[in-house]
Formats: C-alpha cells, structure tokens, sequence
C-alpha cells in the first residue's frame, strides 16, 4: 500500500516530504494564520478574507499537492510563492498603519521563501549544500517567531489569567534569548561549526526567560500552563541541539523537542484560545481543551523520550507519537468546528 510522500513519480519522497511538508506545510500554514489574524488587531487594517483568503488557501493546498507529483518545477515556484503572498498580505495594512514595530515578520516571510528555493534548489544539485541544511534554517526561523511571539503574550496570558502569578521580563534576559536565536539562525545558515555553543547559550537565555513567567504557578489553568508546556520544549530544543553537536544524542531528538513540542503545543494552545476569544466565548478550557494539551504533550514526550531510550522500538514509538498527535489535533477539529462554524456566542459580528 502507497502512503503520501512514497507514491510512485512523487518529487518528494519519504523523510524529505515529512520534513519539507511539516515545515513549508504546517508550520507555514499555522504562521500564515496567526499572522492575518493578529496583524488586522494590530493595525485596524483588513487582512486577507473571503475570495482572496480562498486565493491563499488553494496556493497552500497546490503546494502540497504539487510535491507528490513529478512536477518538481511547478513545486518549487509554487512553495516559495505562498510565503511572498503573505509577506505583502501582512505587509500592505503593516505599512497603512505605520506599524513598524513588525515589519521584520515580512522579511521573515520572505525568508521562508529563500529557504524553500534552496531546499529545491539542493535537491536538483544547483547549490552545494544538503536539503537538510535550508530546512534547519527554517526551523530557526519558526523558533524566531514562536520566541518573539511567546515573549509577548505569555506574560501577559499568564498575569491576566493567573491573579497574582507575577510574571514579569528583563531586558537583558530578552536580548539574549532572541539575539542567541537570531546568532543561530545566522550560524546554520552560513555552515559554521559552533552551533551547539550558540545553542547551549540559548538554552540558559530561554531557560531564564520561561522562570521569570513563572509557570508553576499556572497549573490550575490549562489555557495558560500549555504555552508555558509548549515553551519549555524550546528549552529542551536548544539543550538538545548542544548535546547532538557533542555528539551525544541523535539530532532527530532535538528536531522534534521543537516540531511536536513547541509548535505542536503553542499551535494548539494559540488557536483553542484565540478561537475562545474571537467566538465571544469565556476563556476557559474544557475538557475537550485538556485532553488536546495532554495528547500533544505525549506526542512530543514519546517522540523525543521514548525513541532515544527505546532504541529496539524506534518504529513504534515513532507511529505512537504520530497517532497521539493526530489524535489532539482530532480532538480540537471536533470540539471547535462548531465553535468556528456558527455566530458569535455574544451576538458581536465575526
């Protein structure tokens, strides 16, 4: 039986489609949606909607069909078009407002667009460099984001839905952590060899940032404690990274600290409240909310954990992880498609 990613004539195959799909596919369709949300509260401008946000959904969707085909041409344009159309979505009502403060997500936009031509263009043998090597420079790019953002709401998530949590920043805790990240970004992009100091240094930077929101004290809100949870993979992301350069655990276990981890669990905690909110709904999660948070978290426990110390069953903590994150992000397609479906609960348009 054929699986996606293995059919026959497919540009993409096997690890290369997983790794190029849930980085260009998912994480870029999670960012495209965070963005056009979050820059219309910003800006009081209009995003993409209606007619023209069905334009970008059926240019995502060409660039994931497009790559089980033979048309690998048709692919790279396509992949590399979808993150420059949403760099001027955002970027039109970013430059209407004035709002200079976030025209960096733009270029970071546009960047996507850099790696995703690079990784094509490894594959074809027109750079010399490993496909692996643009999509490292991606996930750096998504950490970019997840850290920015996490660094802006998490606080403020946590004070507002914790009375008395206290969570506070540093300034200095705050430039080391996003400059060790942007360091990182700069270091794998160029090929140098001291990642695993860079990625140590960012470990300590985050590790500082994530205590002074104290997330032990959000145990009791599940809304809250999952970006915390979600955040805290970054940490084990970045620790991870420094000991695979050590040479002392394999690398896939730093890559999914990140994929299932961070952005599974910041996906998910992001999109159950901001569906809360915008629905006109109380900011409370549910049980529906909680099993979603525990299953991927296990995803990402069992995927990180349980493939490095459960060598002999690789294979099967590896389909494990896969259904356990399937099945949160199942659960919140069930629990939310009413709630994304029907009228605000609060009578408000949206």
């Amino acid at each position: 039986m054929q699986v996606a990613g293995c059919l026959p004539g497919a540009y993409l195959q096997g690890p290369a489609w997983h790794a190029h799909e849930m980085l260009f596919g998912f994480t870029l369709a999670v960012i495209t949606g965070f963005l056009f949300t979050a820059v219309r509260n910003w800006t009081s401008q209009p995003t993409p909607t209606g007619g023209l946000l069905a334009g970008y959904a059926a240019l995502w969707l060409a660039g994931r069909v497009l790559v089980l085909t033979p048309a690998g041409d048709a692919a790279a344009i396509v992949n590399a078009t979808f993150p420059v159309a949403v760099a001027i979505g955002i970027g039109v009502p970013l430059a209407q407002s004035g709002n200079r403060r976030n025209y960096f997500f733009v270029a970071l936009l546009c960047a996507f667009a850099v790696a995703s031509c690079a990784f094509y263009a490894s594959l074809l043998g027109v750079i010399d460099r490993p496909p692996r090597a643009s999509l490292q420079a991606g996930l750096d790019m998504a950490l970019f984001i997840i850290s920015v953002i996490g660094g802006r709401v998490i606080p403020m998530f946590t004070n507002n839905g914790v009375p008395g949590a206290g969570a506070g920043r540093n300034a200095w805790v705050e430039r080391a952590a996003l400059g060790s990240v942007l360091a990182l970004l700069a270091a794998d992009t160029a090929g140098f060899g001291f990642v695993g100091g860079l990625a140590a240094i960012a470990a300590v930077a985050h590790a500082a940032r994530l205590a002074l929101w104290r997330p032990w004290r959000t145990l009791r809100n599940p809304l809250v404690w999952i970006l915390h949870a979600a955040y805290a993979w970054i940490v084990a992301h970045l620790t991870l990274r420094a000991l695979s350069a050590a040479g002392l655990v394999p690398e896939p276990a730093a890559i999914h600290a990140l994929t299932v981890g961070a952005i599974g669990g910041m996906t998910l905690g992001m999109m159950t409240r901001t569906a809360l909110g915008h629905s006109g709904r109380t900011l409370r999660a549910g049980r529906a909310e909680l099993a979603a948070y525990l299953l991927v978290m296990a995803a990402a426990i069992v995927r990180v954990a349980g493939a490095a110390t459960l060598p002999s069953f690789y294979v099967g903590t590896v389909v494990a992880s896969g259904a356990l994150w399937s099945a949160a992000f199942a659960t919140y397609f069930v629990a939310y498609w009413p709630v994304l479906t029907r009228a605000r609960a609060d009578g408000k348009p949206g």
